[in-house]
């Protein structure tokens, strides 16, 4: 229903907290350099940002919240028709099964911290995904996820044309090559699950002792 629902445009998604260090304003002006540098997609293609706030009360958040909405509007502004907008913003969470079903509506999955931990997003995103016809994750070299998922492309996010350069080399990239990238990460995810993680902790605790 959700693939319809974006009347038959691509989506592209990212679910991240509003936090400096999540990276959203260089998404924006990484998506916005692809725009620029493809008008042919124009219309076909969106990004879907939920960035539920985290710390409505302290003034940093706030600033970053109007600086995402500033910048939302003016590459919205640019590039908008009366049928199509090029961002759609949004802050408000989902509830995990509503989130689930984005995620495998969605082409490609945007997970570009500029510093995280194991970052769950870009999991869930792969873990969504339909084997017939998985989407494409673009994950953060700094994201510690990135260690477990190579087959993933891999960006500088404070580079915009790096981002730009993997959104254009994901919407284009063959079935096969979504799959034979998306097998291997979802393997792993099933393999090295919370016991795994425990286990490997444990063992590097008794290491230290």
């Amino acid at each position: 229903a959700m693939r319809s629902s974006a009347n038959g445009r691509t989506m592209m998604i990212g679910v991240d907290r509003l936090d400096y260090s999540k990276g959203l304003h260089e998404r924006f002006l990484g998506y916005d350099r692809y725009l620029a540098a493809h008008p042919e997609s124009h219309g076909q293609v969106f990004l879907l940002q939920i960035a539920p706030p985290s710390r409505e009360d302290v003034q940093s958040y706030r600033e970053i919240r109007a600086a995402l909405e500033g910048l939302s509007g003016r590459i919205n502004g640019e590039y908008a028709n009366a049928q199509w907008v090029p961002i759609r913003y949004v802050n408000r969470g989902y509830p995990r099964d509503e989130l689930a079903g984005m995620y495998r509506a969605a082409r490609v999955g945007l997970v570009t911290p500029l510093r995280d931990g194991m970052n769950l997003v870009a999991k869930e995103y792969v873990a969504a995904q339909d084997p017939e016809d998985p989407g494409v994750l673009i994950l953060s070299q700094f994201a510690g996820a990135a260690e477990q998922m190579p087959e993933a492309l891999l960006v500088n996010p404070l580079s915009a044309e790096e981002l730009s350069d993997a959104i254009e080399a994901a919407l284009s990239m063959p079935l096969q090559e979504r799959i034979a990238r998306w097998q291997p990460m979802m393997d792993r995810i099933v393999r090295e699950d919370v016991i795994w993680w425990r286990r490997r902790f444990t063992k590097a605790l008794e290491a230290l002792s």
